[in-house]
């Protein structure tokens, strides 16, 4: 009897938890592909700038180098720093003895992106091959929900989020590498957006896009049809780290950290997502350190590259700042996480393992 009622208050408190009111109605979700945790909590490293590996020092040291590391982070993210990290929460400074972690062994990033949208590692999912994802994912179970039917939406730099998010089956709108958006009644900067990415200069190849491209799609669509779940996957800073470009790889990050501030402004500026709106951002996988050529690497084979971050910001999440606790989060973790905020139960639903909701995130 005392197993029973233990089970029934278990359930009870459960059906609770999702059942409560969440203040998010909105979710933005946005990837910096490869992007280390020691940039994001350190800022630029003083190693690389003064390796092979940064061609114009000088250049990158008065942009970017300070004494302390808080200084130099918030040169490198100052949104991150500045706004998200004193309204929001940022996990994964092992400085402090906080961990985010993924937990499959690969530590690349097909494998890394279907840990964070299904909730798992699954061991199929081991090549950046365009091999069509078995597993349901958040974003294909939120899209099912009443009112969300629709408003659910991908933009990313990489071609492969179509094969990583299963279009065919989630129905998910992905729009990844030179896709064009083919909504008949887009506007007139959206069909140009269309033009001007096959213009521009493919300097990522002809099958991954340039992130400022992403980052324009994502805006405008936003703007016109207020999707109340996007997903942008940037992709440049995997890229220059992978071309031992260290000048490069900080530019994009500021870049990018510029981008989210934009989007931020834009959503705390339009009555629709003002303040019921949550954004979420992280990173596929995390890259080596020691020795120091490693950092333009990550697999398997590569200490450090399971070491990620993750940041959060909207009216669900205390504003915590950079968590010191000695604690370890798991990229698993971010599907429940992001369905929770939302008050549905991806886990109860997936048809497959996934891992608990980071409670930290929640009032």
């Amino acid at each position: 009897m005392k197993k029973l009622i233990l089970m029934l208050a278990l359930c009870l408190s459960i059906f609770c938890s999702f059942a409560q009111k969440t203040k998010t109605k909105n979710l933005i979700i946005v990837t910096l592909d490869g992007m280390r945790w020691q940039e994001v909590f350190r800022g630029a490293d003083s190693s690389l700038i003064h390796s092979k590996y940064t061609e114009d020092k000088e250049d990158v040291r008065k942009k970017y180098w300070a004494n302390s590391a808080v200084q130099r982070r918030k040169l490198l993210f100052p949104f991150l720093w500045n706004t998200l990290a004193v309204q929001g929460q940022i996990y994964g400074n092992q400085d402090l003895g906080n961990k985010d972690m993924l937990a499959n062994p690969y530590r690349f990033s097909y494998p890394g992106y279907n840990e964070i949208f299904t909730g798992f590692p699954d061991p199929r999912m081991n090549t950046n091959d365009p091999i069509t994802n078995p597993n349901q994912n958040v974003l294909e179970f939120i899209t099912k929900q009443k009112g969300f039917e629709g408003k659910v939406v991908a933009f990313s730099s990489w071609e492969r989020f179509p094969q990583i998010l299963n279009t065919h089956r989630s129905g998910v709108p992905v729009y990844a590498g030179y896709t064009n958006l083919k909504n008949k009644d887009a506007n007139q900067r959206l069909k140009y957006l269309n033009e001007l990415q096959h213009d521009v200069p493919h300097y990522l190849g002809d099958s991954t896009r340039l992130d400022f491209i992403t980052y324009e799609f994502s805006k405008e669509y936003l703007k016109q049809y207020k999707p109340r779940v996007l997903y942008i996957a940037f992709d440049e800073t995997d890229d220059m780290a992978h071309a031992g470009n260290y000048k490069f790889y900080l530019e994009r990050a500021k870049q990018e950290d510029g981008y989210i501030e934009s989007l931020w402004k834009m959503i705390q500026a339009d009555p629709f997502y003002k303040d019921s709106t949550t954004l979420l951002i992280t990173c596929d996988h995390g890259r080596g350190e020691q020795p120091l050529d490693k950092w333009r690497d990550h697999g398997a084979d590569v200490k450090g590259a399971e070491n990620t971050w993750f940041a959060v910001l909207g009216p669900d999440s205390p504003a915590s700042g950079e968590i010191k606790t000695t604690t370890t989060t798991y990229h698993k973790q971010l599907a429940q996480t992001m369905a929770a905020l939302l008050g549905l139960d991806f886990k109860s639903n997936a048809g497959h393992e996934v891992g608990e909701a980071i409670q930290t995130v929640f009032k």
